[in-house]
């Protein structure tokens, strides 16, 4: 694996870690070895301090080393912390902690990149000391035992001052190839100009803004109307202080593939204009895998078989020959030299100037990159676009459920072929079995209290599945399956407090309990921590309050608010006051299919009609069909794979001859980030204020906010849906020269309360 090892590259200086360095030459692990949860690193953390603890005076522990080392006209600055320094009779040992859960009969001799890092500190060590020679020693725990296991070398000065000549020789290829794209691309920015003729009213402020907050460590929340450019106005200033020296590195973070495309189209834009940056779009692993089914195991994969012989080489080229890697151009890349897509773009990202991708790898701790460097992350600013989804997508993220059914069946597959797996599968159904025995009649049961019982016999279970699974190849999905949501209730668990709250839901023999984040601005902010600026920004920021108190914003960071620079003259919003509630749908949805008619007949062209809820749509959709079967519709479905987004939103087609009206739910897919400019769209109906659908959960957070002396119902229900409305009438005016009519349906829309949260352009 490459990782982005946080060079600070200066003519032809490269500055780099130990660990990264070694990771490079000497590629090893599965295929998921470059994560690290937060609950891992705590445990790694403990044991630690536990082979610590047993030094002796004399001893030295977390030491800091650091070296120069020049080859081939490169200096390499090389530095990192060992665990320890050992006094011993022979002289001084460099020691290297390792924690493991595969067991320590898994371990041989010790694995390669550990003996590599250990003996890079022992060089730097007899360097430093003049020492002829010195010893060094890998020590593992089992990290469900405790039990410790070490290995010992001794080596001389000569022999690791050939090793790590070596090393550097390795890396050297990768460290000049990327000194001389930094070089290309900081020339290329300082003579880069707007790639517009002039910005857009409200453009030059956002961009300055972002700015600011990047050349101040800010965080800034900034909420700018749909149509002004704000994915250039985010990465134009961005990328600019990367030349200027502020940053090394932009992450865009985004909640959908659409507004992905519209990052790569603006840096293909900048690129057009002389910008030579190197950018990586990472999507998804279920669609970039090249197999049937996504399995990520040598066996069951020929991209993964041999995945760390290949990549350094797979990197190197795409490195040399692309700037823009989008999905298409990594897989290009990744069947030339035999490597998992996947991996392959995380790789790449890692030594990529610009990252594009989902909010969960920079948010989420089951897979956020753990190898960025905390010096790398320093000059990194993260771009949260369509930040209002990122709420919700937090509470998703920091959230854990567990069910029943899997342990039972484990239990029973197991039951011959792996005793230990069986027993620890039984042990948690047997709780599962108990909980609900305990819980009588109740449907639904809520608990402050995390389930510390329940992680317990989940950690017992994850050390025997994670044995099983470490002892070779078979049909395993179920246990690996089990095994990975254990992993998660039990990291989640380590982040429960009183921002959580624990419910289970008992159907028939089945029980499902889950850890849910009611607030997740704290472990938003967390994850933050580190970066050298963020920048929130959406059209639908509202009220900026809320979102900088649920997105972990302080009171001393940045919020701009970008008036629309669209004429008044260009939108005509009709506020039609008749009832959607549920209680009143039957009755009225004949009414409403005559509204809607009224609003596509009154022009012709193309229309956007978007309801609450697919049911909703459907019963309404029936009636209009039925009364009105002249009026050419298409209809959203639910789970539309790609192939049928991109038909619906082709339909919408500015040379249509007939009107064209498209119902579609609100929140969904075609509610957000698409951009259907000029006769594409002319007219919007949203039908209803957008609230989610009664329930538990949202419930949950409502009694939650209103304990902390917030509006509890505004939290949980308003100001979400109301979000969904802003954001469904924002595909409507996207330019200049847009023009169209917004019809809002609903009477909840002419009360004060509602009408305060609409943009002062709705109002008339």
């Amino acid at each position: 694996m490459i990782p982005l090892t946080g060079e600070e590259t200066k003519s032809n200086i490269v500055h780099i870690s130990v660990r990264p360095l070694v990771e490079y030459v000497f590629s090893s692990g599965s295929i998921d070895s470059g994560f690290r949860t937060p609950a891992a690193m705590h445990e790694g953390t403990r044991i630690h301090q536990q082979v610590q603890r047993a030094y002796r005076e004399g001893d030295h522990k977390e030491v800091y080393l650091k070296t120069e080392i020049p080859f081939d006209g490169i200096i390499y600055q090389i530095e990192g912390r060992c665990d320890g320094l050992i006094v011993t009779d022979e002289g001084l040992t460099v020691d290297e902690i390792k924690s493991t859960s595969a067991g320590l009969d898994m371990l041989e001799d010790g694995r390669a990149v550990h003996w590599a890092q250990a003996e890079v500190y022992a060089y730097i060590v007899a360097k430093d000391q003049g020492l002829e020679r010195v010893g060094v020693q890998l020590t593992y725990v089992d990290a469900k035992t405790g039990e410790e296991r070490r290995f010992k070398r001794t080596r001389t000065f000569a022999e690791l001052t050939d090793f790590v000549t070596d090393v550097v020789r390795r890396y050297a290829p990768y460290a000049a190839l990327r000194l001389e794209n930094v070089r290309l691309r900081d020339e290329s920015i300082r003579a880069l100009p707007f790639p517009f003729p002039a910005y857009r009213e409200g453009q030059r402020k956002l961009a300055g803004s972002v700015y600011g907050a990047i050349m101040e460590k800010k965080k800034l929340l900034a909420k700018a109307p749909t149509g002004i450019g704000k994915t250039m106005s985010t990465l134009f200033p961005s990328v600019k202080a990367i030349g200027e020296g502020l940053l090394g590195q932009i992450f865009y973070l985004t909640a959908r593939t659409i507004t992905r495309t519209a990052a790569e189209q603006a840096l293909g834009l900048m690129q057009e204009k002389g910008l030579r940056l190197q950018s990586v779009t990472i999507t998804a692993k279920e669609k970039v895998c090249f197999q049937e089914e996504t399995v990520c195991t040598k066996e069951a994969c020929p991209y993964a078989d041999g995945y760390y012989d290949r990549i350094n080489g797979a990197v190197l080229d795409i490195l040399a020959n692309e700037t823009i890697m989008t999905r298409e151009v990594l897989e290009r890349y990744a069947r030339k030299h035999r490597v998992c897509p996947f991996e392959f773009s995380l790789d790449a990202a890692y030594a990529a100037d610009a990252v594009i991708c989902d909010y969960n790898y920079v948010f989420d701790p089951r897979v956020s990159f753990k190898r960025l460097m905390e010096e790398q992350k320093r000059r990194t600013v993260l771009l949260v676009d369509e930040a209002h989804n990122l709420v919700d997508r937090g509470r998703e993220m920091f959230s854990a459920d567990i069910g029943k059914a899997g342990f039972l069946q484990l239990k029973r597959d197991y039951k011959q072929r792996n005793r230990a797996v069986a027993q620890a599968a039984d042990a948690v159904n047997k709780y599962f079995i108990e909980f609900r025995k305990a819980c009588g009649d109740e449907r639904t049961h809520v608990s402050e209290e995390a389930p510390e019982e329940l992680v317990r016999l989940l950690e017992a279970f994850a050390g025997e599945a994670e044995r099983e699974l470490a002892a070779g190849p078979g049909e395993q999905q179920l246990l690996l399956e089990t095994y990975f949501a254990a992993q998660n209730f039990i990291r989640t668990s380590k982040l429960y407090d009183e921002r959580y709250v624990t419910y289970a839901e008992i159907m028939r023999s089945d029980v499902t309990i889950r850890m849910f984040c009611l607030d997740p601005s704290y472990l938003l902010a967390q994850a933050e921590k580190g970066y050298r600026s963020t920048v929130f920004f959406s059209a639908t920021l509202t009220p900026l309050s809320y979102y900088r108190d649920m997105l972990g914003a302080d009171a001393d960071d940045y919020a701009v608010s970008i008036p629309t620079p669209f004429k008044k003259e260009q939108l005509d919003v009709q506020i039609h006051p008749l009832s959607t509630r549920y209680r009143d749908r039957e009755r009225t949805r004949e009414a409403l299919a005559d509204l809607l008619y009224r609003l596509v007949t009154g022009k012709r062209g193309n229309y956007m009609l978007f309801f609450p809820s697919y049911q909703y749509l459907q019963s309404v959709y029936e009636v209009f069909a039925m009364k009105y079967p002249d009026v050419g519709t298409i209809v959203q479905g639910p789970g539309m794979a790609e192939e049928e987004r991109e038909r619906f939103l082709s339909a919408f087609r500015a040379d249509n001859r007939d009107t064209l009206a498209g119902f579609a739910v609100l929140g969904g897919i075609f509610s957000e980030g698409i951009d259907l400019q000029g006769d594409r769209l002319i007219g919007v109906a949203v039908v209803g204020v957008g609230l989610p659908q009664l329930g538990l959960e949202r419930n949950l957070i409502r009694d939650h906010f209103n304990r902390e002396g917030k509006s509890g119902y505004d939290y949980a229900y308003v100001l979400p849906g109301m979000n969904k409305v802003l954001q469904a009438g924002g595909r409507l005016i996207r330019s200049e020269r847009d023009t169209g009519v917004l019809m809002l349906i609903d009477d909840r829309f002419t009360q004060p309360h509602y009408r305060a949260l609409l943009p002062e352009e709705w109002k008339s």
